[in-house]
């Protein structure tokens, strides 16, 4: 890890596991330290549901909200070029208008009442589209079963956000029953065992300079705002949203080419605007043209920037080097909500909006 600027904030207690479950009442941290486990039994999860190879030529649409859409958005990354057809992720009330029915559709919602993918599984059904669902339950594990499509069954008593493991590995099994690109049965258990490694080098019983540890601490009283680049980029929008939900605290996303071309610019008057700090998710397989990137971009925001940091994913294969951000992004957004004194678990603006919709 490289910083520059200044530190937001001094140590202000010990991040023990005994710290945040004083504030953790849902407990969040056990879920995040589970994400090993999470990856082996998504596996099981996905073989109980018994679907046959699709070899669907238009490809894979996943379609889900939030913590449920995360999933398709890193299985799109972890295959890379290995990906033989389009993976495409819809966020949205409806289908992408080249969908046809020679595409498949995996609709991803955690509580299975998710209004907007509930609208895509109905589209998908009105085109004729190969269907699979991913869920606990609610109104879209109904419809799929009466309609005799394959579920893959979702653990219950997670928050979604806490899925990722689930929702990520459901996606890559799709896609490679759906042709869109190779089984990486092998990798995820790879991975599972690479992230055990890491939950001990960063988790709460880690040292007080630990990465994790150092990260929240540099982020507290910023803005933070998190660069992705190549296979990183779902990743950063990851840091993002659990920044959101578990910290309670405004984050934001960015990709590496593209910030260079305007958002460079903006850096110029944050110090205008309040107190903000950058993170740049590097890859060890990146371009070496975006590491020089990383490295100028750097020096020209960080007089203005209140604290910036560059971590790198660790392992070997891209889901390996994927969830070594995924879990160090998951823990920084915990260890940050210690720090503020915040329940990571309850999110309760998301539910007042979903009681104002209904009603």
């Amino acid at each position: 890890m490289s910083e520059g600027g200044h530190a937001a904030s001094p140590m202000i207690e010990v991040l023990s596991r005994d710290a945040i479950r004083a504030v953790d009442t849902t407990r969040q941290l056990d879920d995040v330290l589970a994400l090993p486990q999470h990856l082996r039994d998504a596996l099981w999860r996905v073989e109980s549901a018994i679907m046959s190879e699709l070899n669907t030529p238009g490809g894979l649409v996943v379609a889900g909200m939030g913590g449920s859409a995360i999933g398709g958005a890193l299985a799109r990354a972890a295959l890379g070029d290995h990906a033989s057809r389009p993976i495409f992720v819809t966020r949205a009330y409806g289908l992408p208008p080249w969908t046809t029915p020679d595409t498949t559709v995996l609709c991803t919602s955690y509580s299975g009442n998710t209004e907007e993918t509930l609208a895509c599984y109905e589209s998908a059904s009105a085109l004729g589209a190969h269907r699979v669902v991913a869920t606990t339950g609610g109104r879209l594990a109904e419809m799929a079963r009466d309609d005799g499509v394959p579920v893959i069954p979702l653990p219950g008593g997670l928050q979604p956000r806490a899925a990722v493991a689930y929702v990520t590995v459901s996606a890559l099994e799709v896609a490679a029953l759906c042709g869109a690109g190779p089984r990486l049965t092998s990798e995820i258990d790879v991975a599972a065992s690479h992230t055990e490694h890491l939950v001990a080098e960063w988790g709460p019983e880690s040292g007080e300079h630990s990465l994790a540890k150092t990260l929240a601490r540099g982020l507290l009283g910023t803005t933070p705002v998190i660069a992705g680049m190549g296979i990183t980029v779902p990743v950063a929008y990851r840091w993002k949203t659990q920044l959101n939900e578990n910290a309670k605290l405004p984050a934001f996303s960015s990709e590496l080419p593209e910030l260079d071309h305007n958002e460079i610019a903006g850096w110029e008057g944050a110090p205008d605007s309040g107190r903000f700090s950058a993170v740049f998710l590097d890859d060890s397989d990146i371009h070496p043209r975006i590491k020089e990137r990383i490295e100028l971009t750097t020096q020209l925001i960080a007089p203005a920037a209140a604290a910036c940091f560059r971590v790198e994913t660790r392992g070997q294969t891209s889901i390996e080097r994927i969830f070594s951000l995924v879990l160090l992004g998951d823990l920084v957004s915990l260890y940050l909500a210690t720090l503020r004194g915040v329940d990571p678990g309850p999110v309760d603006a998301l539910d007042r909006l979903k009681r104002a919709l209904r009603e």
